[in-house]
Order: C-alpha cells, then structure tokens, then sequence
C-alpha cells in the first residue's frame, strides 16, 4: 500500500512541476514544436541531462542498483509509434502524460485528448494479432540493447564502450544544449497565454 502512496505523491509532484512550467498548455507546446518558444524545450533537456547524470553516476558510484534500468526492446512498429506520438502531440498539443495534467488541471480538451488515446490503445489491441503476423514487433539488433555496455546489467551494448560514462557524457551535452539554446528564436516578448478549451 505504500508504494501506491508513494507513486501518487510523485506522480501529483511531477504533475504539479508540469503544469508550472507550462507543459501542460497546448499553445506553449506548439510553440515549442513550431521552434519559435523554446522554453519547455530547454526545461525538457535539462530534466533529461541532470537524470541522465544522476543515475549513470549513481550506478557507477553504486548508489543506484543496476537492476532496475529497464530496457525497452526496439523494433519497427516503435519507430512507426513514435511517429504516430510526434503527430498526435504536435497536432493536439500534448502528451499523453501532459495530456492527463492538463485535465488534471481543468482543461476541457485534454479530456477529448484523452478519450482518443484510450480509442487509440483500443484500436491498436484489437489489430495486434495482424501487428504482430506482419512483423512489425519483431526485434531489430537483439531486442533489449543499450548504446554502451553497462557492468552488472543483463542488457548487451551495441558499442564495447562504457554505458555510464556514455551515460554522463550525453547527460552533459543535454545540460550543455540547454543553456545554450535561446529562449525564442522568433518574435518578441512573452507568449500569451492562451486558453485551448
């Protein structure tokens, strides 16, 4: 049971962090999308460097058990889903986990979002079979790979290099690109903003 406690309070943090920096707003999203805003981008980047850093040091230092990366297996219809995420995200203005803050938070069409992505699961649970005769789920490069070979892990590496340092390195130049891009590259003063409802 307290796991599930635990899981709430961080999902509502994290929730809470989302809607602060406006990720849960269509328009600063399109925004972002579009290239002309790029402060949810460079929060996005920043998040994902400092948690590259941390768990790949982590790991290193053994302060982070191994036995908890999780390793997704890659295969074509991933490729062709990301696709179908990117479109759907650029054309709605969210992702599936905004999309759930922003109904959270009140706005009306996040919860239309949110019936078309469960329409969407249910599509693509009714068509698996077909999915799956076709091919599209059949691993590409061994399945369960990483770039770099990380010790104690039960995942392969693709490069003979070390998996936490690769980790770091890319971790840094995440952190790196972020302060480096500027706040907009278009336009003049603040974005407004806008209801999406």
């Amino acid at each position: 049971m307290s796991s599930i406690i635990l899981a709430l309070v961080i999902g509502a943090a994290f929730g809470a962090v989302l809607d602060r920096i406006g990720a849960t707003n269509p328009n600063w999203i399109g925004k972002m999308l579009a290239l002309k805003h790029l402060h949810l981008m460079k929060t996005i980047l920043l998040a994902i460097g400092v948690g590259s850093v941390l768990m790949f040091a982590g790991q290193m230092a053994g302060l982070v058990d191994v036995g908890h990366m999780s390793v997704k297996s890659a295969y074509v219809g991933v490729f062709i889903g990301g696709l179908l995420l990117g479109a759907g995200w650029a054309a709605s203005g969210y992702c599936p986990g905004t999309g759930v803050c922003a109904a959270a938070s009140g706005r009306k069409d996040a919860l239309f979002f949110i019936a078309g992505g469960l329409l969407g699961a249910a599509a693509y649970m009714a068509t698996y079979p077909a999915w799956k005769a076709g091919g599209m789920l059949n691993d590409i490069a061994g399945g369960k790979v990483t770039l770099g070979t990380v010790p104690g892990s039960k995942f392969d590496g693709i490069w003979a290099i070390s998996g936490d340092v690769l980790g770091i390195v890319l971790g840094l130049v995440f952190i790196v690109v972020a302060f480096a891009l500027p706040e907009r590259l278009t336009g003049q003063g603040q974005m407004a903003d806008m209801p999406a409802e």
